[in-house]
């Protein structure tokens, strides 16, 4: 399984699943990260946290914890 916090600098990935329970789940989605969205991944930081990504046209940054529930293709 593939997921946001193995992803590599610079590449564009979809979201397939997110795992995790209610609040975390529903602060993600919140963001915008929902099932079938294109995530880019802009930066990470030098021990890798935070990540910095491009979601439906503006910048977010996520933890490794929550970036690890969210699952891409």
């Amino acid at each position: 399984m593939k997921t946001l916090k193995t992803t590599k600098c610079g590449e564009t990935v979809t979201v397939v699943k997110l795992h995790g329970d209610g609040a975390v789940r529903r602060r993600i989605m919140d963001m915008g990260i929902t099932k079938d969205t294109e995530v880019y991944v802009r930066k990470v930081a030098p021990l890798g946290d935070p990540i910095e990504v491009n979601v439906r046209g503006y910048e977010l940054s996520l933890r490794k914890a929550d970036a690890e529930t969210i699952e891409v293709r």
